[in-house]
């Protein structure tokens, strides 16, 4: 699917991407989902640091929620006048990778299981919030003026179906690195 520009592309593929996204996690022995990645064959050559960062499906699934708490407070807080930047401070978009650190250390005690309801949860929360826009408040650049240069739909997009794929990706590789391809 191509990148979502509209309100019913971004509601529609972060859906099916979700949905995409537990299905493979469903598909998944018990075991599997508790066991550590074993991505060191797999990703001989890849630089990105989340291919050492996240251990197991539980790390992925904090990642996805706390990027939604990310979109939800920024949107949150600017819609009630408290000027804030998406990336919080004193991180910013080169720094990034070091708050994504934060967020694993954060979440090293919390439970598979809660981790698969916080996501549940925030994945409700965002797609209200995006239902409370209209088309072109969502995908007009500038609309606005604390989304910058770009549309508050494009973080929405990132923070959902886009980031659903990239932990699809990984889930996936998983279930191969594990013992077969998930069902």
């Amino acid at each position: 699917m191509a990148r979502p520009t509209t309100k019913a592309d971004l509601i529609e593929a972060a859906n099916e991407n979700f949905t995409k996204l537990w299905k493979v996690i469903d598909s998944l022995p018990e075991e599997a989902q508790n066991a550590e990645f074993n991505f060191e064959e797999a990703t001989a050559g890849k630089s990105e640091a989340h291919w050492s960062r996240d251990k197991n499906l539980r790390d992925v699934l904090v990642h996805l929620y706390e990027w939604h708490r990310l979109l939800l407070n920024w949107v949150y807080a600017n819609q009630n006048g408290d000027s804030k930047p998406f990336i919080p401070l004193p991180y910013n978009w080169k720094t990034y990778g070091e708050m994504n650190v934060e967020f694993w250390k954060k979440h090293q005690g919390t439970p598979l299981s809660e981790a698969e309801e916080m996501l549940k949860s925030s994945h409700s929360e965002v797609l209200k919030l995006i239902e409370g826009f209209s088309n072109d408040e969502l995908f007009s650049k500038k609309f606005f003026p604390w989304a910058g240069t770009s549309s508050l739909g494009s973080y929405c997009v990132s923070a959902t179906a886009s980031h659903y794929d990239w932990a699809l990706k990984k889930i996936k590789l998983h279930a191969k690195t594990y013992g077969g391809e998930a069902r």
